[in-house]
């Protein structure tokens, strides 16, 4: 059996002339009478955990779908698990669940960029291989993984890269993991060092994520440092920033919070290299920690989980 798990998002929304564009309209039962099919795929139940918009989740929220999602994988009722997501923060429920759950039940979640009033409408077929995904042999131990457009991606490494393209999902620092063709699940990495799950009683670490601009001077970093447990910088290039922001940089070291450095670049990480002032390589001598292959979304929830779980960030 697999449990489907709706949470809202487009695929659940359908435009609406009165309010002036897309609103939450269908339930689980509604989804799966629009994408037959699932029941050819395995038995399943349907649980309505929410109908919201992705950006209506905040932390608190985001952990109790965690918490949700792994009572029902410890139950030992189930084969897998299909979640229903708005694309909008999906990586980060994604990143979520797979650095913190055991992976041995898959986990997958899927969403759409079209409603069903759209005449493209992508929900019945990623709702049906999720379905087939969670319900696959072969997904046992890959934790949790993006189904979308017939790709898999680890969720780990899923990030939306096209705000309005059906293909909106990628994985920038590693590609997917699978593919699904007609039902068909077939995985083509395998073999991948996962690193050890992280467990946290919750995600009550709060942590800022601030862009560089041309000339920055650290304000907006110095702004956030009393109401933040940590910070994400989005660099330049491979790590470099204005060195205005030096000064504010050290502020927060000296406060003993933690610095990462991610890069704005949607290819590549940060590679120290640069000794300049505001310089890679200078900020990591300093004790900025790089974010490693991570876009700069999922470097705040590593930061988020490491810090809530009171271990270092990345930690394996």
């Amino acid at each position: 059996m697999i449990h489907l798990l709706f949470t809202g998002g487009t695929i659940s929304m359908q435009r609406d002339a009165a309010a002036g564009g897309n609103v939450p309209a269908h339930g689980g039962e509604a989804l799966v009478a629009l994408a037959p099919g699932i029941e050819r795929i395995a038995p399943f139940r349907i649980e309505d955990w929410a109908r919201v918009p992705a950006c209506h989740l905040g932390p608190d929220r985001l952990w109790s779908l965690r918490e949700r999602v792994r009572t029902v994988a410890a139950s030992g009722e189930v084969a897998g698990i299909v979640v229903t997501h708005g694309t909008d923060i999906l990586e980060e429920t994604a990143y979520l669940l797979d650095r913190t759950l055991d992976p041995r039940v898959p986990v997958a979640l899927t969403g759409a960029m079209r409603t069903s009033s759209d005449t493209a409408w992508d929900g019945p077929r990623n709702l049906r291989d999720a379905a087939a995904v969670a319900a696959s042999a072969s997904s046992r131990g890959q934790g949790a993984v993006v189904v979308f457009n017939g790709e898999i991606f680890a969720g780990r490494t899923a990030a939306k890269t096209h705000a309005t393209n059906l293909a909106a999902f990628s994985a920038p620092h590693a590609g997917p993991i699978g593919r699904v063709d007609d039902g068909h699940v077939t995985y083509t990495a395998t073999g991948e060092q996962r690193a050890a799950p992280v467990e946290p009683e919750g995600l009550g670490a709060r942590v800022a994520l601030v862009a560089m601009v041309v000339g920055d001077d650290g304000r907006m970093l110095d702004l956030a440092r009393a109401e933040h447990d940590g910070v994400v910088i989005q660099a330049f290039g491979s790590g470099n920033l204005p060195p205005g922001a030096v000064p504010a940089i050290r502020r927060w070291l000296e406060d003993g919070k933690p610095v990462v450095l991610a890069s704005r670049c949607p290819l590549g990480e940060v590679t120290p290299s640069y000794a300049f002032e505001g310089g890679g390589a200078r900020l990591v001598a300093m004790g900025v920690t790089p974010a490693g292959p991570r876009t700069p979304s999922q470097a705040r929830m590593e930061l988020a989980i490491a810090l809530s779980a009171g271990v270092s960030y990345g930690r394996s």
